[in-house]
């Protein structure tokens, strides 16, 4: 084998002693790495059992997507391990499909394969297209491992080429990381956000000084949308902080978070144009957008709703804020603030006991009477550091509790409280 083939040292792993080796590594935790390489080195190739020992890292970092059976089965990249769509997701998105009669997809720019087993699983029939070579030979390998190449017909080409006409629906997940070189120009107008968190109308967010820009996806969206307007239908993966207005009006556009982390946003074609919703896994729970205006400004009530990431980046706090009769504690902050409990899925709930200004000196004090040694810090509209926070008021003792760093009607405040226990919700 050649070490500087990726795809020559891929190709040794399915070989008998390459998946002898991923047997023998499969257990390995980093502390016993060296030891265990030392000692497999001595009767097998160093990059078959440098690949091996990579395979496991891998596999065991992908187990949170994939669950253990499938992460122990199938084979990763370095990025593929990070840039896969969790399966809960990809389940999720397939069962869509399904549910519109599609049974045939063409998964352009499909990577390792995440969304292509989803949608096999689901009886779906993949086309799987990536233009890289060794990821197609991975994403091959999974289909194999799990027993559904008969369904997935993985093909190594440029997806910009490829004839989409004979399947009922297009599938684009477009690399968005490092974005493309040359001047591509912008489609759409990227929005900036203050790093004190989404504002209520304002759902993206500028993240390490990166603004997102649609059009410096590989390959850019304008082409992806013009492939989904042929399609019957189609679905357009794209970054959830992606600005609303460079969402097309023939869209539905679609956040999804799982287990409350914000995982993607979706632009749907040959759906509902124009309806803009959250969907929160498991569940799943969907929230449609019905047009309301901005909540009115109100002072703190009793309780305090935290929506969703989902919801915050769908613009649909208003949607809350209906839902359970609340206002705002600031125009420009997703906190909800109501008099009385009302359930929901789509926020969590927090019994407000204190509102001060805010001052270190005031919450050391009162978290010291009140005997709080396990305080969780969240912060909107604030630029106070969590953990510095933390360090300054040294919390001890056997209670609990919650502050919220933000603004009410524009006043750096502090509100302290904690979870309302979760109960049944309509819906």
């Amino acid at each position: 084998m050649d070490d500087h083939d990726p795809l020559a040292s891929f190709a040794a792993l399915l070989t008998d002693r390459g998946r002898f080796l991923l047997d023998e590594v499969r257990e390995v935790e980093p502390a016993q790495e060296l030891a265990v390489a030392t000692r497999l080195r001595r009767e097998h190739p160093v990059e078959l059992v440098s690949a091996a020992i990579a395979q496991a890292r891998w596999r065991q970092r992908a187990v949170g997507k994939f669950g253990g059976a499938d992460a122990g089965r199938m084979f990763f990249t370095a990025n593929g391990v990070e840039q896969a769509t969790r399966a809960t997701v990809a389940a999720y998105r397939a069962e869509r499909f399904t549910e519109l009669g599609v049974r045939s997809v063409a998964d352009l720019c499909c990577g390792i394969g995440g969304d292509a087993i989803a949608l096999a699983r689901a009886g779906v029939r993949v086309l799987a297209v990536d233009r890289d070579p060794l990821t197609c030979a991975v994403a091959r390998a999974n289909a194999d491992a799990l027993g559904l190449d008969d369904l997935i017909d993985v093909r190594e080409a440029d997806v910009t080429e490829v004839d989409t006409s004979a399947y009922d629906a297009v599938f684009v997940d477009p690399a968005r990381r490092g974005g493309r070189q040359g001047g591509a120009a912008r489609w759409g107008s990227p929005q900036a956000f203050s790093s004190g968190g989404a504002s209520v109308r304002g759902g993206g967010r500028v993240t390490g000084g990166r603004v997102f820009d649609p059009e410096a996806y590989s390959p850019p969206l304008s082409w992806a949308i013009d492939v989904a307007l042929k399609a019957p239908h189609a679905a357009l993966k794209v970054a959830p902080g992606i600005p609303h207005e460079a969402v097309p009006g023939d869209a539905e556009a679609e956040w999804v978070s799982d287990s409350g982390d914000v995982k993607e946003a979706v632009l749907w074609f040959g759906t509902e144009p124009g309806l803009v919703r959250a969907t929160l896994l498991p569940g799943p729970r969907r929230l449609r957008g019905r047009g309301l205006p901005d909540p009115q400004v109100r002072p703190p009530g009793r309780y305090l709703y935290e929506p969703d990431g989902a919801v915050i980046r769908a613009h649909l706090v208003a949607e809350v804020a209906e839902e359970v009769g609340g206002g705002l504690l600031d125009e420009t902050i997703a906190y909800v603030t109501a008099d009385a409990v009302t359930p929901t899925p789509y926020a969590t709930a927090y019994e407000i006991t204190d509102q001060l200004p805010f001052s270190v000196k005031k919450l050391k004090a009162l978290l010291r009477e009140r005997k709080v040694g396990t305080l969780t810090v969240k912060k909107r509209g604030s630029a106070v550091e969590p953990e510095e926070l933390r360090r300054k008021v040294k919390p001890q003792g056997p209670n609990s509790a919650t502050v919220f760093l933000t603004r009410v009607q524009g006043a750096p405040t502090m509100l302290i409280g904690h979870p309302v226990q979760r109960q049944k919700s309509p819906g």
